[in-house]
């Protein structure tokens, strides 16, 4: 009997065994239901090719067999379909890997896809805080970088879509300044095409904007309302009058295009649900970011978290898409020890990197165009930007308060490395 993570090791040794029978099928798609059940489609015309007929029923009884109870009986194993690409069509897809001609097709509850990567949205860089554990200071880095940028006579957005632990726009609006809807309000709306209504209602500029101009998208409005009634809707993909639909991640994204044409900000600071759940997956992998910074305590229930990731954008074929825009973030520095601290957070990412997403090199070979760091060099994406550890800043609801008074200086000395890796990486992008 096999368990779920035995069916892709499983399918990927059976069809190398029957390489001889697969090479006389042409494409195939191993779809996987959502029951963790597989099935194999092929092009209806192998029906009518005795040979390669006899191929598939071959490779379909060993594998009926050997997936048990994760397939379905021989007869019922062949899927048969006029167009392939109807097999993948809004589902989560990719090679198999070591294959050319066989698509794996993961069908899931959800309308979120760690695998396929939006490609990086044109005008004002999209910058996502993201972190697989919640309390590492990660909203509040997000805030302090947003003054910090506006200080500086940018022209900042700020989306709060940590929907189910709202709380960001406290720490740059008071109360008398939060707009009267948000994210979650504009998601359920849309449903039924009353977005636009709402969504001048739904951003405001801080009080905190300075030289620059901070304007920020609250999960909720000033009111959160019914708001666990309306999180239980927001994930909802619309459906048009012609039946045509539209998932609630191609939803946001939409809603993120249209808030950067009216706002037209020089950079987007997006905070990320922690965890890899539906949410986070849409922040960093729908929404044409640029950059994605990984927010990181040195512990292994962080490094276990980033491999579980990493391992799969390798599996999926997409590790090449966005390893280039990561970019780890050392989160509460401690200030006893830091520097020792420091260096093992860095060792222990870099282990990770290197084994789920840099390139080997082979010993004695040069690293040449190879997408491959060592342990110390700074600059690559497993390299910390450091954040310390400082009891004024580790409470969210007091950040408005002190940012009405605070001294430049104490904000260099503990967020700088964050703040000036987005500086150059916002920068870098206009220019």
């Amino acid at each position: 009997m096999t368990t779920f993570d035995e069916i892709v090791p499983i399918i990927s040794d059976t069809l190398r065994e029957q390489d001889a029978n697969l090479q006389k099928l042409g494409a195939i798609v191993v779809n996987r239901d959502l029951n963790g059940r597989v099935r194999l489609i092929v092009d209806k015309k192998i029906r009518d090719n005795g040979e390669a007929f006899a191929a598939l029923e071959t490779i379909a009884r060993l594998l009926a067999t050997r997936l048990a109870p994760h397939s379905v009986s021989t007869e019922r194993m062949v899927l048969v379909e006029d167009d392939l690409e109807i097999a993948t069509r809004g589902a989560p897809h990719f090679l198999l890997p070591g294959f050319t001609n066989v698509t794996m097709v993961d069908r899931l509850a959800v309308d979120t896809d760690w695998a396929t990567i939006a490609p990086i949205a044109d005008n004002a860089p999209r910058i996502v805080f993201y972190s697989i554990k919640g309390g590492v200071g990660r909203s509040t880095a997000l805030a302090v970088t947003a003054w910090s940028l506006a200080q500086r006579g940018k022209r900042v957005l700020v989306l709060d879509l940590d929907l189910e632990s709202p709380g960001l726009s406290s720490s740059l609006l008071p109360p008398d300044r939060r707009p009267t809807y948000g994210i979650a309000d504009w998601l359920v709306e849309d449903l039924i095409d009353n977005g636009a209504t709402i969504r001048r209602d739904m951003v405001t500029m801080s009080n905190l904007s300075h030289d620059g101009e901070i304007h920020v998208v609250p999960a909720h409005g000033r009111e959160p309302g019914e708001y666990v009634a309306k999180l239980g809707r927001a994930w909802m993909s619309k459906i048009a009058a012609d039946g045509t639909r539209e998932s609630w991640p191609a939803r946001l994204a939409r809603l993120l295009n249209d808030l950067e044409e009216n706002v037209r900000p020089d950079v987007i600071l997006i905070d990320a649900r922690a965890g890899i759940d539906e949410v986070a997956s849409a922040c960093i992998t729908n929404l044409g970011v640029r950059h994605i910074l990984l927010f990181a305590l040195d512990g292994e229930q962080t490094w276990s978290g980033y491999r579980i990731l990493f391992r799969h954008w390798h599996q999926a074929g997409v590790a090449k898409d966005i390893r280039e825009r990561l970019q780890l973030v050392g989160a509460m520095i401690p200030e006893l020890g830091g520097a020792e601290y420091f260096d093992q957070l860095r060792e222990h990412a870099w282990n990770v990197f290197r084994d789920e997403l840099y390139d080997e090199v082979p010993a004695g070979e040069p690293v040449g165009e190879r997408f491959s760091f060592d342990d110390n060099e700074e600059g690559a994406p497993h390299y910390p930007w450091p954040i310390k550890w400082h009891r004024g800043f580790a409470a969210l609801q007091s950040l408005h308060s002190r940012f009405e008074g605070v001294d430049p200086d104490e904000v260099t000395a503990i967020f700088g490395g964050l703040i000036e890796g987005v500086r150059m990486v916002s920068e870098n992008t206009k220019s």
